[in-house]
């Protein structure tokens, strides 16, 4: 269900081109924090608490930060560098993040897992290419790419921050204290960039309102909870099929079919997710007809 509501990201967007993508961003995270209010305020335990129970709450406040600088810095990027561009930098994050598991943590991840990861982030990369209409028409694309990049990193050290946190944290304490923070520094980053107090049409509280409630409280918090039971390698990878979800919609709601490269590149995506989540057979026991 998280996965199905990351695919329909791009598509509520395609919904709102008159608004700043930038405020957007600031929306989905203020709505997400005001829906949540309710259900986290009657359960919510104090800082003395979270500590009390292993929570570091110092670094649950900075994964907070974090998705908000991730947010804001892969929107910024589209102001500067074709969507193309900006996808294939920011999708680098499963390479990213199965090396730092491994050298981080000491995470083994079995050759089948590597394979898959990198064919997935090798199917985006590809995917990107196939979508090169706009490359020239940015003259200040280095600075896009940057940001992109920079928003892949900075994803990379969210998720692993989420994994550490909910290993001690509730989800509802986690998600809230995460949203909170990430609408704080959209806020700011917003006012910063806009110049003051942005314009806020129906269109723009209509999709920020969709946004928080499809791809952010169900979408990034499938992952928030289910990272605490699975490797934050495999959930980045298996989000990559996202782009996926977002082209069958593009398909059925604006007539939008993708290039044969591009359909090839997906393919390739989906084997990636499909081998780095291949499970290990467990070995056969022998039986003492066998002895």
């Amino acid at each position: 269900m998280g996965l199905v509501c990351f695919g329909f990201s791009p598509i509520l967007v395609r919904f709102a081109t008159d608004v700043q993508p930038m405020t957007l961003a600031a929306l989905r995270t203020v709505f997400a924090v005001l829906i949540l209010l309710p259900f986290w305020y009657p359960k919510r335990k104090t800082l003395r608490e979270l500590k009390a129970g292993g929570v570091n709450v110092r670094l649950m406040m900075l994964s907070g930060f974090f998705l908000g600088l991730h947010l804001t810095l892969f929107i910024a990027s589209l102001h500067y560098t074709s969507v193309a561009s900006a996808t294939i930098l920011v999708t680098m994050h499963p390479a990213m993040m199965i090396v730092a598991e491994s050298i981080l943590f000491k995470k083994r991840f079995r050759s089948v897992i590597w394979i898959g990861v990198l064919l997935a982030c090798l199917g985006s990369v590809l995917l990107g290419y196939a979508d090169q209409t706009q490359v020239n028409a940015f003259e200040n694309s280095t600075l896009g790419n940057t940001f992109a990049f920079m928003a892949a990193v900075i994803f990379v050290f969210y998720f692993l921050i989420g994994g550490k946190i909910r290993k001690n944290a509730e989800w509802i304490d986690y998600v809230f204290h995460v949203y909170l923070h990430a609408a704080i520094i959209c806020l700011v980053l917003t006012f910063v960039w806009v110049g003051g107090w942005p314009y806020l049409s129906l269109t723009a509280v209509l999709i920020g309102l969709a946004l928080a409630v499809g791809p952010t409280i169900i979408g990034h918090g499938s992952l928030n909870y289910a990272v605490k039971f699975i490797s934050p390698t495999l959930l980045a990878t298996f989000v990559l099929s996202e782009v996926v979800i977002a082209a069958i919609a593009a398909y059925y709601l604006f007539d939008e079919l993708p290039t044969l490269l591009a359909m090839i590149a997906m393919a390739i995506i989906m084997a990636g997710v499909i081998l780095s989540w291949t499970r290990k057979k467990p070995a056969t026991p022998v039986s003492s007809a066998d002895l």
